[in-house]
């Protein structure tokens, strides 16, 4: 099957998987300003999101797209250097000035992956996993004082907490700065892998991609920024 078995494919398989997960960042960091606004809005997109079928079958999804994700760039990672030697993360038409981005993808990679983890163990752990391990009967499970439906104390308890929360604050800033990079220049090596990659679109893709990537990642940010002056603030008080 040329998906799998033909490095075209192979790139297809990347970009429609990465594409997907930048769509699904946009919709989660669009639901995190509702924390900026209104905890109690935030807390009913939580009890939404919780352990309803369609919320498991949308993180089902996500699980397999993350990992279809990292496998294929794993390996055409390793497919590139064998036969390309220093060229790690090539994409065909790109002729010189081969930047940094390009260069580190699959660094930048295992960092977002390994942020992701961590976010999981704060977040996902927490808050949907407690509620399914309810719904099964353990009534009693709990990793946290919060309740899983309440997301904003949680968030809030993590991020504002004095001195390990500005610490996490800054962990999450300098794991949004690698995911920026890795989406900026994603976006354009899959329109690249598309075939929006002649001379009229090299620039255009370029910026579209610069674009969708500060999309996707400033609301994370701005919740970041927000809770970090919050638990400033509480020091300084």
């Amino acid at each position: 099957m040329w998906l799998k078995d033909s490095s075209i494919g192979r790139k297809f398989v990347m970009s429609i998987s990465g594409l997907a997960l930048v769509f699904f960042l946009i919709f989660h960091g669009c639901m995190n300003l509702a924390l900026v606004f209104s905890e109690e809005a935030y807390n009913t997109i939580c009890r939404l999101l919780g352990a309803n079928w369609y919320a498991l079958i949308a993180t089902l999804g996500l699980a397999f797209l993350v990992l279809v994700h990292f496998s294929y760039g794993i390996y055409l990672t390793i497919q590139n250097r064998a036969a390309r030697g220093n060229d790690k993360y090539a994409v065909r038409g790109k002729k010189e000035g081969v930047d940094w981005a390009s260069e580190n993808m699959l660094v930048l990679g295992f960092v977002v992956i390994g942020f992701i983890v961590l976010h999981l163990a704060n977040f996902w752990f927490k808050m949907q996993f407690t509620e399914i391990m309810h719904i099964l009967g353990a009534h009693d499970f709990a990793v946290s004082e919060f309740a899983p439906t309440d997301g904003a104390g949680l968030v809030k308890a993590l991020f504002v907490t004095p001195i390990w929360g500005q610490v996490y604050c800054g962990l999450y800033l300098a794991w949004l700065v690698a995911l920026w990079f890795h989406l900026n220049h994603g976006v354009w090596s899959a329109m690249h892998t598309m075939g929006l990659n002649n001379l009229k679109w090299e620039k255009r893709t370029k910026v579209i991609g610069c674009i969708i990537a500060t999309i996707a990642v400033l609301p994370f940010a701005v919740v970041v920024f927000y809770y970090l002056g919050m638990g400033i603030g509480m020091l300084c008080a």
